[in-house]
């Protein structure tokens, strides 16, 4: 019992983050909007983790979480038709082009800047999961379907690589985050069915 607490006394930034982020999680499939403060929090404890891990990709990454956690707040309360809130829509093939243009150039530019000023240890990984994370994070700002399958990808080669670092807790929340990742999709995909939606811009 002494060895748990002293663990948990020595890593509750990290513990607390992982919370935070199952809690977010949560909400973000059921689409209610404390889906953004709670990542704001969240994004927050990571900011830490990750700088003293060396992910510095990660970390830089949180920082953009922080902006978009303001946004997407804003945005599914009144970001929609008539400044009312959005609903759940799919992407369309132009939006998804424009989307992964955007990924493959922030790629190249995350590995860039990390193999150039920083001591990462993974950079190519690490800027894989970064890139992809600010496409996916802005697609579920607009409540685009298909940002939770961007998310399986993230969320699992994320894990394997947080293991290879002994990041245990946030291990785990990402393994969550992989399974839950699946229910979100499905949880959002039956929505469109129900309600027959049409693609539409948002």
């Amino acid at each position: 019992m002494g060895a748990i607490i002293n663990w948990l006394s020595d890593n509750w930034i990290e513990v607390c983050g992982a919370a935070t982020g199952l809690v977010y999680l949560w909400f973000s499939i059921k689409q209610h909007f404390l889906t953004w403060p709670l990542g704001l929090a969240t994004s927050l404890f990571y900011i830490y983790i990750f700088f003293v891990s060396k992910f510095y990709a990660d970390m830089a990454l949180q920082v953009y979480y922080v902006v978009i956690s303001i946004y997407g707040w804003w945005a599914w309360l009144h970001g929609g038709q008539s400044g009312g809130g959005l609903t759940v829509s799919t992407t369309h093939r132009s939006l998804w082009l424009v989307s992964m243009l955007a990924f493959g150039v922030t790629f190249v530019v995350i590995s860039w800047i990390l193999i150039r000023f920083t001591d990462s240890v993974i950079p190519y990984w690490d800027a894989f999961t970064t890139a992809l994370s600010i496409i996916a994070t802005w697609m579920l700002a607009r409540k685009k379907i298909e940002h939770w399958i961007l998310w399986i990808i993230v969320d699992f080669v994320s894990l394997i690589l947080y293991l290879w670092k002994g990041l245990y807790p946030t291990s785990l929340l990402f393994m969550v985050y992989t399974v839950m990742a699946f229910v979100g999709y499905f949880s959002w995909k039956n929505e469109l069915n129900d309600k027959k939606w049409i693609p539409a811009v948002n």
